[in-house]
């Protein structure tokens, strides 16, 4: 792969290369199409890394100079060279079809014979109950309530750290996920259970806001152009993390304090370390916890089209493979071994 030392696009590059005369940088147009599409900032991050990956691939022409043959030549390098999986060489390929698309202002064609990564058939990684009950032994504090919440109501991780005080409705045993995977909302289930653990928590992180209110800080990054029709909506309590950072950020620039939620790497290596002192052999993570929510209701009898709506899967063959998992197929066939 030819690239540069640096991943960022220089400013002294050539205008017929990377900028065209009189509009924003090819990247700016692509982080305001991104936006202006409301997608999600882990996105737009991704697709903008991709985007400078191929411009470097091929000597930092502009990608308007470009087409299927250097896309082709792209992916393939991406599968035969660094031997990407075929989920990595899908996102390279979305993003590059996202900028010609809405930023070049032109459809990609026929990509021809682009070799293909291979996508490996696994099947996700489960915990039993017992399990479970191990690795949260070895949890405490909110990582504990986070990783039982993605475990009992099967959220991922980014949706359990991206909750809002107002999208847990303890009346109706509910909890909103809003803007999901595949962009959009859907509703799952709040067990009775965790509720006096949840409510406890959010005692504790309001007493945290009024205090943050009272030193002049207290809001939160809103969604949309939200903040904007309503300025004083970011300091509401309803519009809160439900898990919050322990300390508030600092902008050096203009001296505003905030928060922002947990980050994700903070659960998962707590997650992590817990799966190794319980003991197991599994290469368990904060995700297996959404796969052991799903074996165990199919377990239970729930109707697979009931679980695909609590765990917001666009199409019911991503949650048949959970029937794979208990090995027992879709007739719940039984081997006659177990009869001797």
């Amino acid at each position: 792969m030819q690239t540069t030392k640096t991943h960022i696009l220089r400013e002294n590059t050539p205008r017929s290369r990377v900028v065209s005369s009189g509009k924003p940088k090819l990247l700016n147009q692509l982080r305001e199409a991104l936006r202006s599409r409301h997608y999600s900032s882990r996105t737009e991050k991704t697709y903008v890394q991709w985007v400078k990956r191929f411009i470097y691939f091929h000597n930092v022409r502009h990608p308007s100079e470009m087409a299927e043959p250097e896309i082709n030549a792209f992916l393939a390098h991406l599968a035969v060279k660094e031997k990407v999986s075929a989920s990595t060489q899908n996102q390279a390929l979305w993003a590059l079809l996202f900028l010609y698309r809405y930023v070049i202002g032109r459809e990609v064609g026929d990509l021809g014979e682009v070799i293909r990564a291979r996508k490996p058939k696994r099947l996700p990684v489960v915990m039993t109950h017992e399990e479970v009950k191990a690795v949260l032994t070895n949890l405490a504090g909110d990582k504990r309530l986070m990783a039982l919440l993605m475990y009992v109501s099967g959220l991922r991780l980014m949706e359990c750290l991206s909750l809002r005080v107002q999208d847990i409705d303890f009346s109706r045993n509910e909890i909103l996920i809003r803007d999901g995977k595949v962009a959009k909302d859907r509703v799952t289930m709040l067990p009775e259970s965790l509720k006096a653990q949840l409510q406890d928590h959010l005692k504790r992180v309001k007493a945290v806001h009024e205090h943050d209110l009272a030193e002049g800080w207290g809001r939160v990054i809103l969604p949309d152009a939200i903040d904007r029709k309503y300025p004083n909506a970011s300091k509401e309590w309803r519009w809160q993390w439900v898990f919050p950072q322990e300390n508030r950020w600092k902008n050096t620039e203009t001296g505003q304090e905030g928060r922002h939620h947990v980050h994700e790497s903070i659960i998962q290596k707590a997650v992590v370390g817990a799966v190794r002192k319980a003991g197991l052999a599994k290469r368990a993570t904060c995700h297996t916890f959404r796969h052991s929510f799903a074996t165990q209701l199919l377990e239970g009898g729930y109707d697979i089209r009931t679980i695909q709506e609590l765990l917001g899967h666009k199409d019911v063959k991503t949650t048949m493979i959970y029937t794979h998992v208990l090995n027992r197929g879709g007739k719940g066939v039984k081997s006659p071994v177990d009869d001797l």
